[in-house]
């Protein structure tokens, strides 16, 4: 989606069952930098567009029902949005619907963007095939599952793979605006827009709210009796002989059916389930840093910061002055 020259068209697919503060929040922030850029370029059209399209009955393609910009609407979208829909995917009978002309947009040049669980719409298109995507962090298991030729990634808030985008989560429709502000309107418009709004500007990650979800319906009871040992004990022993002791396997056996099992090593899971632990304590607690690593069965604490950075994609102090319970006040 390179930036366009002349009018672009934001083209928002208002499916049935779509977050309705995602279509109508995504329409107000891409206005107001159109309107502060105008201002600031000293022009009086703007440079960019929002439309809203939906189901038509009898039609073979969706309809174009709102136009910011009436007079001067593009023939198609230049990039067109799939907003997170509310109470769970879009049924795949209404999907398909909407991925035949996705599909037809994007062989003729439009961009594609999702939000959270949008990404089951277009992975209908089959155009997600091979490329790594991300949604929300709880349909992670539900994607691979129903597209397995998709790499899903719910570590990342937004994975941008030039021509399609997709973001994870309710609310990043906010960081995927200003992304598509900066792409079209440029970064002074964006930082901006993000400054007027009182929103950070794009940069954070899933990571840093998503707690260690692992898939526990693989069937393999052996690598799920591990996985509840582990659960209990926190992580406490990582060593492969005891890991595979524990499920009755060979240590060889017990590695290529836990990876199959579960989608990790047994050294990255360990380490997840430990993190996780340790999160925590960061938010629960003000005990030091130093003390949390113990307790999350870290014998370094140089080690666990090193390994709770990588994970989290913030420091256990950045982490903690973010997400720290804090007792509510009362009113006087």
């Amino acid at each position: 989606m390179d930036k366009p020259a002349g009018f672009a068209e934001i083209g928002i697919v208002a499916y049935e069952g779509a977050q309705t503060a995602a279509v109508l929040g995504m329409t107000d922030l891409l206005l107001a930098a159109v309107g502060i850029a105008i201002k600031r370029h000293d022009v009086s059209e703007p440079f960019l567009g929002v439309s809203h399209w939906i189901r038509a009955d009898g039609d073979d393609a969706p309809r174009r029902v709102f136009s910011s910009d009436p007079a001067r609407k593009a023939d198609r979208p230049t990039v067109i949005v799939i907003p997170p829909g509310l109470g769970g995917p879009l049924p795949r009978t209404e999907a398909r619907y909407y991925a035949d002309w996705l599909r037809s947009e994007y062989s003729r040049g439009a961009g594609l963007c999702s939000i959270c669980n949008g990404a089951f719409l277009l992975g209908e298109t089959g155009l997600l095939a091979g490329r790594t995507v991300t949604t929300h962090w709880t349909y992670e298991e539900h994607l691979v599952s129903r597209f397995p030729d998709i790499n899903v990634n719910t570590d990342r808030l937004i994975i941008d793979d030039g021509d399609i985008l997709t973001a994870g989560g309710l609310m990043a429709w906010i960081d995927l605006s200003l992304i598509l502000i900066e792409r079209f309107l440029g970064p002074a418009i964006m930082m901006e827009t993000a400054r007027v709004f009182l929103v950070d500007p794009p940069g954070r990650e899933q990571s840093y709210y998503s707690s260690f979800s692992p898939r526990l319906n693989h069937g393999d009871d052996a690598i799920q009796k591990v996985q509840h040992w582990l659960e209990a004990s926190g992580g406490k022993d990582m060593s492969l002989a005891a890991l595979a002791d524990h499920a009755g396997l060979e240590p060889r056996t017990f590695m290529r059916r836990f990876q199959k099992a579960t989608g990790h090593t047994t050294g990255e899971y360990v380490q997840r389930v430990r993190i996780d632990r340790a999160r925590g304590l960061l938010q629960s607690t003000s005990e030091p840093v130093d003390a949390i690593a113990w307790k999350a069965h870290y014998s370094d604490p140089s080690s666990f910061r090193k390994v709770f950075t990588r994970i989290i994609g913030l420091t256990p102090a950045e982490y903690r002055q973010r997400f720290r319970m804090r007792s509510p006040r009362k009113f006087q």
